[in-house]
């Protein structure tokens, strides 16, 4: 078990090396590529993105690998209970999208020019939730190699994609551009769910009963789905609001809409791309960990073993990571981005995100025994304190400080919740 977990990380590791710079270069491109008007638009709608995207897949990539993983049902027939269900889901979110577009970009994010990439938003929805499903499969089997290929693959795909389109439809506008680099999304997701179907084991044969959803395993997905998605619908909803409050605080004490609207993207184009360098590592190790948890729920010894093996990794790579950066600030921002904004922002975080790759595994953990219900209430507190906090300081004038402090004050908050809730557990 100890050789299959490590090699499962190896992995992903490797292949989340590949895909992070895969990425990198992507983000190089495309910064590079369209104008500073088009980074912003993308950054401003971009908390939106990632709540839609939790919405739709509802956390069903975690429930399905803890069940395959805990080898009490056909993984055949969880896959297909599940498939159905998210498609459902994915159809009435679409039509939610559209009724709902108009007053998120006008009312809330106050920048009409958010509609369109909005509902560019919606049409990737299914594609992302199907390929994250199958991911999931995988994951329970601790078959890692398919989930990196099609990784790989996928971000190849983007970045020949982007080379190609994105310079013929800059003439368009901002807003068009905007739109199709986010639906190019759905040929990459729709590459990454070949790649999978490729691995499917030679006996994976469809039977038309095999598609009729079965209602325990339904719910059993659901019981652990639905509160590990409440806790990241709840963080993710604390992000979608940081655009609203940054714009209704600060243009409310005299900052301009333009200023938040470079500033804040700043903050996501530059400042977090940088900051979080080591994410592929943590995230990998986390994908792994959870199922290896899930195994060993009733030995504590060894629970203790893999969750101090995961701090310590991701404690030394964060902080060798973030030192780095704090050092060759300016140096990295040129070398990647081809800018020297956000050098301030970044040497300010930097100490304070190497404590934030400890969360991985501590809601990994917390997760796979069960207590996605005590991460779901830190999640709330954590997320209401960020809010109120992010709306205190925005109304001292000290600009986009005001979130980067709440961010900070919310990094320690939730590493002392899941960490004393831990120790409880271990005794």
């Amino acid at each position: 078990m100890k050789n299959k977990f490590i090699k499962s990380t190896l992995i992903l590791i490797i292949g989340a090396l590949f895909t992070k710079i895969l990425g990198f270069i992507i983000k190089i491109i495309f910064t590079r590529t369209v104008t500073t008007d088009a980074i912003n638009l993308y950054s401003i709608i971009l908390p939106t993105y990632c709540l839609l995207i939790t919405i739709a897949q509802l956390s069903f990539p975690l429930a399905i690998s803890n069940l395959i993983a805990e080898n009490k049902k056909s993984s055949k027939k969880i896959l297909f209970s599940i498939i159905p269900i998210s498609l459902l889901i994915n159809i009435i979110l679409i039509i939610i999208i559209f009724l709902v577009a108009p007053i998120i970009s006008n009312n809330l994010l106050n920048n009409k020019e958010t509609y369109y990439p909005i509902i560019s938003i919606a049409f990737i929805l299914p594609f992302i939730s199907l390929s994250s499903i199958i991911r999931g499969y995988f994951f329970g089997k601790q078959k890692m190699f398919p989930h990196t290929l099609s990784n790989i693959i996928e971000q190849l795909l983007r970045l020949l994609l982007i080379i190609l389109v994105i310079p013929k439809i800059l003439k368009y506008g901002t807003i068009f551009t905007v739109s199709i680099y986010i639906l190019l999304n759905i040929l990459s997701e729709i590459i990454s769910i070949i790649v999978f179907l490729i691995f499917a084991p030679k006996n994976f044969v469809i039977n038309k009963k095999d598609l009729v959803p079965d209602i325990k395993i339904v719910k059993d997905i659901l019981g652990i789905a639905i509160p590990t998605t409440s806790s990241r619908i709840i963080g993710n909803i604390g992000y979608f609001f940081e655009p609203i409050i940054l714009t209704l605080t600060l243009t409310k004490i005299g900052y301009s809409n333009q200023y938040v609207l470079n500033e804040y993207g700043i903050y996501n184009a530059y400042v977090l791309p940088l900051l979080t360098i080591p994410s592929f590592f943590i995230l990998a190790l986390n994908t792994s960990l959870i199922p290896e948890i899930s195994k060993y729920r009733n030995n504590k010894n060894m629970v203790k073993k893999r969750l101090k093996q995961s701090i310590i990794f991701t404690f030394i790579l964060g902080l060798v990571s973030n030192t780095i950066v704090y050092i060759f600030t300016g140096e990295l921002l040129k070398i990647v981005f081809n800018t020297d904004k956000g050098i301030d922002y970044i040497r300010f975080l930097a100490p304070f995100f190497v404590f934030l790759y400890l969360e991985g595994p501590l809601s990994s953990t917390l997760q796979a025994l069960n207590y996605a219900k005590y991460t779901m209430k830190v999640t709330i507190i954590t997320t209401i304190i960020k809010i109120i906090t992010l709306f205190i300081f925005s109304l001292m004038h000290i600009g986009l400080y005001g979130l980067i402090i709440s961010e900070i004050i919310n990094i320690f908050l939730v590493i002392y919740f899941n960490s004393t809730k831990l120790k409880k557990i271990l005794v």
